[in-house]
């Protein structure tokens, strides 16, 4: 059950900034999960400290793919941001970072 919340994280270049610099990480989970689920399912997927969770609902949209450019339908989905604890990260967002 707790594995079927979260269906991915959202990893974008505006995601990772945010992950680095406010330890806020974004993840698309069902659409029927309330906070207090989503924050349940990220400690203890991940053990880290959940210290608040927003959510948001992403409306659908057009999206035109292929060659021929035809028009698509996006559905609705719901993002969760999730703020950690001073000190607690998730490595699944430490996408781009070189050690020199």
């Amino acid at each position: 059950m707790h594995s079927t919340i979260i269906i991915k994280p959202v990893i974008t270049e505006k995601t990772v900034s945010l992950a680095k610099q406010k330890n806020v990480y974004t993840f698309e989970v069902v659409k029927g999960a309330n906070k207090y689920q989503v924050k349940e399912v990220i400690e203890k997927l991940y053990d880290v400290r959940v210290v608040g969770v927003r959510t948001i609902m992403v409306q659908a949209g057009t999206r035109k793919t292929g060659k021929r450019r035809l028009s698509s339908q996006t559905s609705v989905s719901k993002k969760a941001l999730i703020s950690l604890k001073k000190g607690d990260t998730i490595p699944l967002f430490d996408i781009g970072e070189t050690e020199n």
